[in-house]
């Protein structure tokens, strides 16, 4: 496994070398409405990500019922009821996901989602995923990590709030199921992070450190940071969307709106053509524009034939389809074999 090894998601891979694979984050931003979730597939498609992924979970199995809500998920869902309240109402079945697997199908875009317990794992498993996303909080839960490597599929594992050795820890549990089909996601777990908490930088961290392809996912406002994840050789970014930022719920304010959503996708596909190759050599858009923009010798008067050539005689001007001006010495002290008109190029026949 390298860095540089592509990981096959579906009919997609991603690595260095292909173009950077956007996961919409639809979440839990459906609200606990089959159909708002559609509508959200719809936006993903109509922005042309990748993927859309949702959450798998089972309530009672990841949260003790006195669990209060964080400070974002009361600004976002209210100050009312509890963590357990809030979760349960963005609880889908699996008779729900198999519709929006099947509703993504249709419309061409992979389904993805992440498994927060190993029933939830199962369901997906059976509703065929072709990836499994395990979220950050989850990263320090071996035997979790294990049940999901064991599955044999793709993982991408996001990596909020660990330390080096924490992630160190992880990937080795995946590891030890014999999965080495790993996507590290460099990730700050705050809602929405300051992007000077961002750092960016870790990617390469990562990259180095684990040697597996290395992607973002991202809480930040906005499309800069995401943006610039995928101008760092982000393999992969995962960004949070919503049909509208004013609904309530406790992702809805740091996610995308639709728009937003499609500029991102756009943005990123520029930013991909943009990054091209290493090589550094004239393409071949630049051959008029080279023709027009450099220079080369040109005569600053009238040269009669038999003439010998002086400086004087001499200027370096556009455009560059002459003799190139680091000749000029040699030109300098030649005859003229023919008359040669005031301001004009000077070919190697003339001298």
């Amino acid at each position: 496994m390298s860095a540089y090894t592509p990981i096959k998601i579906g009919e997609k891979s991603v690595g260095l070398d292909h173009p950077c694979f956007v996961i919409a984050e639809a979440g839990v931003n459906h609200d606990g409405s089959i159909e708002k979730a559609k509508k959200l597939i719809d936006v993903a498609v109509e922005a042309k990500a990748d993927a859309v992924k949702f959450q798998t979970f089972k309530t009672d199995k990841i949260l003790i019922k006195s669990l209060k809500k964080c400070r974002y998920q009361k600004v976002g869902d209210g100050e009312e009821g509890s963590y357990a309240d809030m979760i349960r109402r963005l609880e889908l079945n699996e008779e729900m996901h198999r519709e929006l697997f099947d509703y993504a199908n249709q419309k061409g875009i992979m389904f993805l989602s992440t498994p927060f317990d190993n029933e939830s794992t199962d369901m997906l498993d059976r509703l065929g995923v072709n990836a499994f996303k395990i979220d950050s909080g989850n990263l320090n839960h071996p035997q979790h990590l294990k049940y999901i490597a064991s599955k044999g599929k793709p993982i991408i594992l996001s990596t909020g709030m660990a330390t080096i050795s924490e992630i160190d820890e992880a990937v080795k549990a995946i590891y030890s199921e014999g999965n080495q089909q790993l996507i590290l996601l460099h990730c700050t777990s705050n809602y929405p992070p300051h992007p000077s908490d961002v750092n960016l930088r870790a990617m390469k961290t990562l990259q180095y450190q684990f040697d597996v392809p290395v992607g973002y996912s991202d809480h930040t406002i906005g499309l800069p940071v995401t943006l610039a994840a995928a101008a760092r050789g982000a393999v992969m970014v995962e960004k949070h969307f919503t049909l509208s930022r004013m609904a309530k719920g406790p992702d809805h304010l740091a996610s995308l709106e639709p728009n937003e959503l499609k500029q991102l996708v756009e943005g990123i596909k520029i930013i991909g053509q943009a990054l091209g190759s290493t090589k550094k050599e004239p393409v071949a858009a630049e051959k008029e524009v080279a023709d027009n923009l450099r220079r080369s010798i040109v005569s600053l008067n009238s040269i009669p034939q038999g003439i010998k050539i002086t400086k004087d005689m001499l200027a370096v001007k556009r455009p560059g389809t002459g003799i190139p001006s680091k000749y000029l010495d040699l030109i300098v002290g030649r005859i003229a074999k023919q008359d040669i008109p005031e301001d004009s190029l000077i070919n190697w026949d003339q001298i």
